[in-house]
């Protein structure tokens, strides 16, 4: 993240704000429980971050009509644009990495990060049972 982070400040966010955008983006509109797991935040985290961002005009929230309780967030499009144009420079520094690390290694490491995040949820699981 290093060479990234003077990318995400010149935008004025943090690494976790940039991770939830990433998140709304990847994944579309999402409620809060979901968009913390998925950007890996504490919910408290993603709170404050939303709040943020909301005032920002960077996402929006929305009551959800399945159950008027929870909210839906959403990237704004202004939130869109200013993840699209990062994006597009932080891709080059991760091709970079990615280059010098080479393609072989750095599908074997996404493979074993995988399996990892599996092996880390069946253990969260059979916590839970017990």
């Amino acid at each position: 993240m290093g060479p990234i982070r003077p990318m995400l400040r010149e935008v004025g966010l943090t690494d976790q704000q940039w991770r939830v955008l990433r998140v709304l983006v990847d994944q579309g509109p999402v409620d809060a429980s979901t968009l913390a797991r998925a950007a890996l935040l504490y919910a408290p985290t993603v709170t404050r971050i939303l709040r943020d961002l909301v005032a920002r005009g960077l996402v929006e929230r929305f009551t959800n009509p399945a159950d008027g309780r929870r909210s839906i967030i959403k990237i704004s499009p202004q939130g869109r644009a200013i993840v699209d144009r990062t994006a597009k420079r932080t891709r080059v520094v991760l091709d970079q990495y990615a280059e010098r690390f080479g393609p072989s290694r750095l599908a074997a490491l996404q493979t074993e990060l995988v399996a990892l995040v599996e092996a880390i949820g069946e253990g969260e699981e059979l916590l839970g049972e017990e």
